[in-house]
């Protein structure tokens, strides 16, 4: 599973492609899954591009061809879509031209953002539960104070 910022950055790299891949009004059969798995294997991103005469949306094509393929959708914008698959051969081609390697993805990464909105519903829970409790004590006494002034009226 791709996060937002990879899935942002391949949407970057996506703005310069050409769309390599169309769908017609056949939809998504096993050909157009076919040459989908070989330009993935071969270019890891992939353009595609559902024609008007097609009875399905860019999301529902996208969807059958990750599905079919075990890529990853990337975007869907009007009749376009994108979507991506990790490479093996990419990966070689990237390693023998001294580029890049694929980075590991942190194991496990502090959320400062998610502690400090933890702290804080801790403590407006905290200070709810405080209110709470004086708003209780305060009804017991009033009750208590009713009670003995019930009593006295009826001694009178």
């Amino acid at each position: 599973m791709l996060t937002s910022k990879q899935r942002a950055e391949l949407r970057a790299q996506a703005n310069g492609l050409e769309t390599t891949l169309m769908v017609g009004k056949d939809g998504v059969t096993e050909a157009v899954a076919a040459e989908a798995d070989r330009l993935l294997t071969a270019r890891e991103l992939v353009k595609g591009r559902v024609l008007e005469s097609a009875l399905m949306s860019a999301r529902e094509v996208s969807d059958a061809i990750c599905e079919a393929t075990g890529a990853e959708g990337i975007a869907c914008v009007g009749s376009k879509f994108v979507i991506w698959r990790f490479s093996e051969k990419c990966q070689a081609e990237r390693n023998q031209t001294g580029r890049a390697k694929r980075k590991e993805l942190p194991k496990s990464k502090s959320d400062p953002v998610g502690k400090g909105a933890r702290a804080r519903r801790q403590a407006a829970r905290a200070a709810r539960e405080q209110r709470n409790q004086y708003f209780r004590e305060q009804a017991i006494e009033k009750a208590i104070e009713r009670d003995r002034e019930k009593q006295l009226r009826q001694k009178d």
